[in-house]
């Protein structure tokens, strides 16, 4: 037996709600002999009769009306389906998958996703911690849908990125230290240090500072932590070149030396995604919560 037909089980509920063919052909829009054929062929359908015909009032046989409580149950089910994928459709709810670093997630995305929440309570964000390099493989291969990466990003076929913000990079020096009022590469270079991991964009843009001035240090330790290393640099273990980001001093460590770097070093984000066109409205409105925050 072939599935119920969604809109002929609404025209027997509008039957027995309203009394008579003519009325539910009125109410559904629908020329009466179509409403005729729905009952027909749902009869025919079930091996049942589902209405008993009166000269003004139609009446549901027992199992009409047996079929009409469950039916009132399979179309509200259905409206609420119909309402949700339109809801995702829109951007009114929606998972949004997103990639990016520990010092992202610990400093900027906070109020990002604080002014999503109260504009669209609806959507969730699933944050990852990833590198850049594995964020941009995950959108590639369409198991993330937007990254917050470093700059500058070689070109990825079907992938946009766009600049979000420049943060300026600081020495950070444990509070013992007698540490002068600007960093060089020369001076950092003698002093033990903590890296990022050297598969990081934020190690390569650290290493090139130094190398343009004719240095080349080792690192005491690498990590892929931010908070980690400013741990390490508080505990005296070393000194770190990190961005300086909202709040970048964590609780606790609030007698950090944060020092200027000469020269001066910038690191950069963008937002990688796929083409709009090919976003859904959730995907397309964090976008625009991101834009908001975006520097110009």
């Amino acid at each position: 037996m072939r599935s119920l037909n969604l809109d002929q089980l609404r025209t027997l509920v509008a039957i027995a709600d309203l009394g008579n063919f003519s009325a539910a052909a009125r109410a559904l829009h629908l020329a009466q002999p179509t409403v005729s054929l729905h009952i027909s062929e749902l009869e025919s359908r079930l091996g049942a009769q589902l209405v008993v015909r009166g000269s003004r009032q139609v009446a549901p046989t027992a199992a009409g009306a047996a079929l009409i409580e469950r039916a009132r149950h399979l179309l509200r089910d259905a409206d609420e389906a119909i309402d949700t994928v339109k809801r995702h459709a829109k951007g009114h709810a929606g998972r949004v998958r997103l990639g990016t670093s520990t010092g992202v997630i610990v400093h900027l995305l906070p109020q990002v996703l604080k002014a999503l929440e109260q504009a669209h309570a609806g959507i969730d964000v699933e944050v990852s911690i990833l590198g850049s390099n594995d964020t941009m493989a995950r959108l590639a291969a369409g198991t993330l849908d937007i990254g917050l990466v470093a700059l500058p990003q070689s070109p990825v076929r079907d992938l946009v990125v766009t600049h979000w913000r420049n943060d300026p990079m600081r020495a950070f020096v444990p509070p013992r230290w007698k540490a002068p009022k600007v960093a060089t590469p020369k001076w950092l270079a003698a002093q033990p240090l903590i890296f990022n991991d050297a598969t990081t964009r934020m190690y390569r843009l650290t290493m090139e500072w130094f190398a343009a001035a004719g240095q080349a240090p080792r690192a005491r330790i690498e990590l892929n932590y931010t908070e980690a290393m400013k741990s390490l640099v508080a505990a005296g273990y070393g000194a770190a070149i990190l961005p300086l980001e909202d709040s970048s001093v964590p609780a606790g460590h609030d007698q950090l030396q944060v020092i200027p770097l000469r020269p001066a070093l910038t690191r950069s984000l963008g937002v990688a995604h796929r083409a709009l066109s090919s976003l859904d409205g959730a995907t397309r409105i964090v976008l625009g919560a991101l834009g908001q925050f975006r520097q110009h």
